[in-house]
């Protein structure tokens, strides 16, 4: 087995550098839990990498750039997919220009539609998992991700982000306005019911 570097490691996977035929990849490995059966654990763990693998190369079917999938190992749940070389979203989103920002985030809302689109919920769209690489914004990290047409899922994906824009990058809090634009223009249903959505997932947390 080749040299791995750990890159992330988090309570549900390990996420390594390493290489495969020649060519640099990341592995993501789910990890195995001491508190399940063992006949559950390994059922889950197959069940969840098969269907994270599932999402990703659906997404890419729908023209979301996501890294290549190169092997998947069910047993051991082992994503094996290409490494992108690239900048993540949270680390340059602030010190863009305002063109800059306004068109990136643009294109953040076409992708992100063009999976609703298909029905692909992410399930942890945040700008920490969308990486910048040959101006070309590549979605990571499924593992949360599920199949579901409901407006309700759709409108909670957006909600993420928009937490996680005033969270990250307060200070350009408008960038989630930008997302929106991209996103009405690319989506092939009715935005205006999952803006709508959003603002009252919004109110549910306000009064809780």
């Amino acid at each position: 087995m080749s040299k791995k570097h750990i890159l992330y490691q988090g309570a549900e996977a390990e996420i390594c550098l390493s290489e495969y035929m020649g060519f640099k990849v990341v592995k993501k490995r789910r990890l195995k839990k001491t508190y399940r059966l063992r006949y559950i654990d390994s059922y889950l763990i197959s069940s969840r990498t098969k269907e994270e693998a599932k999402l990703m190369i659906d997404a890419r079917r729908s023209g979301v750039s996501v890294p290549v999938i190169y092997d998947v190992d069910l047993r051991d749940g082992v994503i094996t997919m290409e490494y992108i070389d690239g900048k993540r979203v949270k680390d340059i989103l602030n010190s863009l220009s305002e063109k800059e920002r306004k068109t990136l985030c643009r294109e953040i809302g076409v992708n992100i539609a063009r999976l609703h689109n298909n029905d692909i919920i992410h399930g942890d769209i945040t700008t920490s998992n969308m990486i910048l690489m040959d101006d070309r914004v590549h979605f990571i990290d499924f593992g949360l991700g599920e199949k579901n047409h409901e407006i309700e899922a759709k409108g909670v994906d957006l909600h993420v982000l928009m937490e996680a824009i005033e969270s990250t990058h307060s200070k350009y809090s408008d960038c989630f306005e930008y997302v929106l634009e991209g996103y009405k223009k690319e989506l092939e249903g009715d935005a205006d019911l999952v803006v709508k959505k959003i603002k009252e997932i919004v109110k549910r947390g306000r009064y809780r």
